[in-house]
């Protein structure tokens, strides 16, 4: 009987897979298809990615640096508010590699990581989980024994359906493209231009240029990314979908299931990212959860929740900003463009004393 059994290595899933093998515990770690493919999100992430890959990973990961961003209340041609920061803001990286690099992590800790394995049932018993997965290329499935189970399955975690437990708050219809154009500009440009959320172009230097926005699903998410491309004059290819969670449920656990990541709601309500929140995630799920405890369970709960609440709660503050007038977010743009102090992961940052200085200077 493995100590875990770990369904999605995404970042969340593979980092609770590392993280729980160091400990000395016996981890299993399932991922239905190849690690990192299909694409499911943007490589557009704060520095502090590097904390978690190795350092030798760096120079394979990377691919532009950013220092701020241009945001427009319409499209490409209009007035650009530019926000910036003397140092780096963010990175481009290979999101696929990214993956790749976090599983690989996970296996050099002892984590058996196998990929073509998709979970088709999870039953929680009084002692134990069994998880029963279909294997590519093989007939029949295949059964596991867990003490827990962590669903690191992504937005629409057939985990989370399982163990009965609530869906997120919202859930958003992402898209994104990319083009060919080589483009090492080091600020991306966000348009308030999409019912409830943003529109972007990230430049990726020589691996290209990335578009992309998310919105309700009610709205006609692929007619207003068509709108994006056109007003930009690109045709893009390698064209990726999928759902954006927003809002963590009251619960994301039961007895002897847990839940990391999107799975959990664990995303930025601003901007739909969740490959940090979910790491950070991770960590206090492998810092407080111990197989034979249940109860512990109770205190991953609290520990996240601790560590993420504030950011989310400010965030989801933030976000109510893309729905104002545009005359009214036109004045709040003029008003606070220019240097900032402020950190991508961080809202609450805005309140910085850094960030109230350069305000006020």
């Amino acid at each position: 009987m493995y100590d875990f059994v770990v369904v999605g290595v995404g970042p969340a899933g593979a980092r609770f897979a590392r993280r729980a093998a160091e400990s000395g515990y016996d981890v299993l770690a399932l991922e239905k298809g190849t690690v990192g493919e299909p694409l499911a999100c943007s490589g557009h992430v704060s520095t502090d990615i590097w904390a978690y890959v190795p350092d030798s990973a760096r120079d394979e990961l990377f691919e532009n640096r950013i220092y701020g961003a241009n945001f427009y209340t319409g499209g490409p041609d209009s007035d650009a508010h530019l926000f910036y920061k003397t140092e780096e803001v963010s990175n481009v990286i290979d999101r696929v590699e990214l993956d790749r690099t976090l599983a690989d992590c996970a296996r050099r800790a002892g984590a058996d990581v196998r990929e073509g394995h998709t979970v088709t049932a999870v039953e929680e018993q009084s002692d134990h989980v069994d998880v029963t997965a279909s294997v590519a290329g093989e007939e029949g499935t295949t059964a596991f024994e867990a003490k827990m189970v962590a669903g690191c399955d992504g937005p629409v975690s057939r985990v989370r359906q399982a163990a009965g437990l609530p869906e997120p708050g919202e859930k958003l219809h992402g898209v994104l493209a990319f083009t060919d154009e080589v483009d090492h500009t080091e600020t991306v440009d966000v348009h308030l231009t999409v019912p409830g959320f943003f529109a972007w172009r990230i430049p990726r230097g020589e691996a290209g240029v990335e578009y992309g926005l998310a919105a309700p699903p009610s709205d006609d998410v692929t007619g207003l990314f068509d709108r994006l491309t056109t007003q930009y004059g690109v045709e893009t290819d390698r064209f990726c979908s999928g759902a954006i969670p927003i809002g963590p449920p009251e619960s994301v656990s039961t007895d002897r299931v847990f839940l990391i990541g999107d799975a959990a709601g664990q995303t930025k309500p601003f901007t739909g990212g969740g490959i940090l929140y979910g790491m950070t995630a991770a960590d206090c799920a492998a810092r407080h959860i111990r197989p034979d405890r249940p109860a512990s369970l109770g205190i991953y709960e609290s520990a996240w929740r601790q560590t993420l609440s504030t950011e989310i709660r400010m965030g989801h503050l933030l976000r109510r900003a893309y729905s104002l007038p545009e005359p009214v977010q036109q004045f709040g743009l003029r008003l606070l463009a220019g240097e900032i102090g402020v950190h991508m992961d961080k809202p609450s940052s805005f309140f910085s004393k850094t960030h109230l200085k350069r305000l006020l200077s």
